[in-house]
């Protein structure tokens, strides 16, 4: 049997028909623990429905173009994160070209024209706390629409300690790359 590989595109044109697709929406830096635990669920949601799981993810990070980005320290550049993503099984990574125009849609914008008329998508699988567009629309306000299926994935906790990007930048800046590692679920040796 031959080993599927992973399908690249830029933007939302020149796209295929996908099928029943399951799609979740992030930065993924890191491809940590918390988002390997959000990718299983999308890979099992798009097999449970004879479907394609998509991540739609953004270049540059956010916090780049919205001019937040202070002192920013990228845990895995676009094309590491994207050979993460297909070690955990993911069909196809969009990447949004992320700009001020883009940043400037609505989440209902950005679910309806780009998730449901250009994906196709039929679930959306996202974190408990994950809000979507400039005006920070949440999972339940998407969910209430009807439009999609939304599964929500719980916090990610290891040894106590929330799973996040934010944390384990603080845990390299700190000195503790073991901590880090931990966190991520791989040793940053291998992955360089």
């Amino acid at each position: 049997m031959k080993a599927r590989h992973i399908r690249i595109f830029r933007g939302f044109d020149n796209l295929p028909h996908f099928v029943h697709p399951a799609v979740t929406v992030g930065s993924f830096d890191g491809v940590h623990l918390g988002h390997k635990a959000l990718i299983d669920r999308l890979t099992t949601e798009a097999h449970a429905h004879g479907g394609e799981s998509i991540v739609v993810t953004f270049d540059p990070h956010p916090r780049i173009t919205l001019g937040r980005a202070g002192g920013l320290q990228l845990l895995t550049p676009l094309d590491e994160k994207i050979a993460l993503l297909e070690r955990l099984g993911v069909d196809h990574v969009v990447v949004i070209p992320f700009d001020k125009a883009f940043s400037a849609l609505s989440g209902r914008e950005f679910v309806l024209h780009y998730l449901i008329g250009r994906l196709g998508a039929e679930t959306l699988v996202a974190g408990y706390d994950h809000r979507f567009g400039h005006d920070r629309i949440d999972c339940d306000t998407l969910a209430a629409s009807g439009r999609l299926r939304v599964v929500k994935v719980g916090p990610c906790r290891v040894d106590g300690e929330h799973v996040s990007s934010t944390v384990i930048r603080r845990l390299l800046d700190e000195g503790k790359t073991a901590e880090a590692e931990l966190l991520l679920g791989y040793s940053l040796q291998t992955e360089k």
